[in-house]
Parts: structure tokens; C-alpha cells; sequence
């Protein structure tokens, strides 16, 4: 047996937190489209009851870094971890099943289906768990008023709101939420906000990627900026100060 108590567990190196520590851990996380490398040894860590923050400019790798967390791109066994196993190159539908949701870019709802409907489908895995739609629309209840109409006929905010729905609806200890504000207006973006930090007050962990730094700062426990496929800066929200982030952002 091995010091974790598995066999074949790898025992942390020196310095590195172990794995039963974390929730989710990526190491020399590597990802192509085609023979494109978006992203180039990305080392990331989640752990239980953590929000963190992933910002950098457009291009930078931050969708790329979900959607291969989500299972959507491929990536080597042993460079995602999640829960202590190795999940690296697992279909979306068990990274799904095992407790990972992605809230994408664009919402992603499907247009000839009612808003309950959508969320519904959120519940595919049959994952155990308390979310069901009743809870959802306890979260937003402006869902529950508009429960039969289309999902696309809402406005902006209140189709982010399903969306999240849709993620919830499979019970995952995981939600990863990429550009949550963007289009919205700044008050529907509070309320958007306001969801997310009961979420995770109740145990739920987060990755929020966002293109607002000062939102990321002041919702995220740790940053990571990425520049250019690679991490250029990660540390506590609090510590980072603006010009850090700023070299790292901008690469300067």
C-alpha cells in the first residue's frame, strides 16, 4: 500500500498539497484543437467549498481550461484529477455523472424547449442529490412564474438563470461557470451574484470565469490569470494586488 492507502496512489511530492486535500487538480494540463496547443501545463487546483477565479483577455485559454474540465476537449488520464481519481480524457456525460457541470458561454438553452423543459434536461445523469425543479425556482422564482414559456423568449439575465438551472438539476459538487455577467446589466449581474455566493455558502465549489477582474476579485477566494495558454499568476484574491494582476494580464 502506498502512503495514501490505495494502491497505485502517487504520494504528494514535497511541498504539494495531497490529493485528498483538494476537489479538483490539474498538473501540466495540456489541450489542442487540432494540432493548434490552446493550453500549455496548466497546473489548477479547486478545493471543497472554494470559488476561484480564472481571468485573462480574450484568447487567453480561460474557455478552453472549462471545457476540458468539463470533458469537452480531451486531455491525458493523470492530468486531471477530480475527487482523488483520474478523470483526463472521460465523456462529458460521466464527468457529468461524477459531479462536474458547466455553465457555458452563451448560455447553450435549447430554443423550441419551455424553460422547464431545459431544466429537466439538466437531470439526464440521474445523479442523487437535493436539486430538483421545485428547488430551482425556490433560487429564481422569476423562472417558476415563467415555467411554460420558450427559454430563448427571456431576457438576458433570466436565461443565464436557467442555465444555471440546467447545471444544478445534476446535483454536481463542481460548477463551473464560464462568463456569467457578460451582456448583462450590472443590476441583473448582482442578482446573478447574489445566487452564486448562497450556492456556494451551502458547500458547493465554483470556477468562475470572467472578463470583470474587480467581480472576480471581490467573488473568488484564489485567481488564476492565464496568458497566452499558460498561468501567469495565481494567488489568493485578496493579496493580488491590481499592477501584479495587470503584468499578468497583459504579459508585461
Amino acid at each position: 500500500m502506498t502512503p495514501q492507502g490505495r494502491p497505485g496512489a502517487r504520494a504528494p511530492a514535497a511541498g504539494e498539497r495531497p490529493a485528498a486535500a483538494l476537489l479538483l487538480r490539474t498538473r501540466r494540463l495540456d489541450a489542442f484543437y487540432g494540432d493548434y496547443q490552446a493550453l500549455a501545463g496548466i497546473d489548477f487546483e479547486v478545493r471543497p467549498g472554494e470559488v476561484v477565479g480564472v481571468i485573462g483577455a480574450n484568447g487567453a485559454g480561460k474557455t478552453t481550461l472549462l471545457r476540458t474540465l468539463a470533458g469537452l476537449l480531451p486531455c491525458p488520464r493523470a492530468a486531471l484529477e477530480f475527487q482523488g481519481r483520474s478523470i483526463g480524457g472521460l465523456p462529458a456525460n460521466r464527468i457529468v455523472a461524477l459531479g462536474i457541470a458547466l455553465v457555458p458561454e452563451g448560455r447553450r438553452l435549447f430554443p423550441s424547449l419551455s424553460v422547464e423543459e431545459n431544466l429537466r434536461i439538466g437531470a439526464f445523469a440521474r445523479r442523487p442529490g437535493d436539486w430538483n425543479v421545485g428547488r430551482v425556482y425556490e433560487l429564481f422564482p422569476v423562472l417558476g412564474e415563467r415555467r411554460r414559456a420558450g427559454a430563448t423568449d427571456l431576457s438576458g439575465g433570466q436565461q443565464q438563470m436557467v442555465a444555471i438551472g440546467r447545471a444544478l438539476m445534476s446535483n454536481p459538487s463542481l460548477l463551473l461557470c464560464d462568463e456569467l455577467s457578460l451582456g448583462l446589466a450590472p443590476v441583473v449581474v448582482r442578482d446573478i451574484y447574489a445566487a452564486l455566493a448562497k450556492l456556494t455558502a451551502q458547500g458547493l465549489s465554483a470556477v468562475i470565469v470572467e472578463q470583470d477582474v474587480a467581480l472576480a476579485r471581490s467573488t473568488a477566494a484564489r485567481l488564476y490569470c492565464i496568458q497566452e495558454g499558460r498561468v501567469s499568476l495565481e494567488g489568493d484574491a485578496a493579496s493580488l494586488t491590481r499592477e501584479r494582476i495587470a503584468r499578468a494580464y497583459f504579459g508585461i
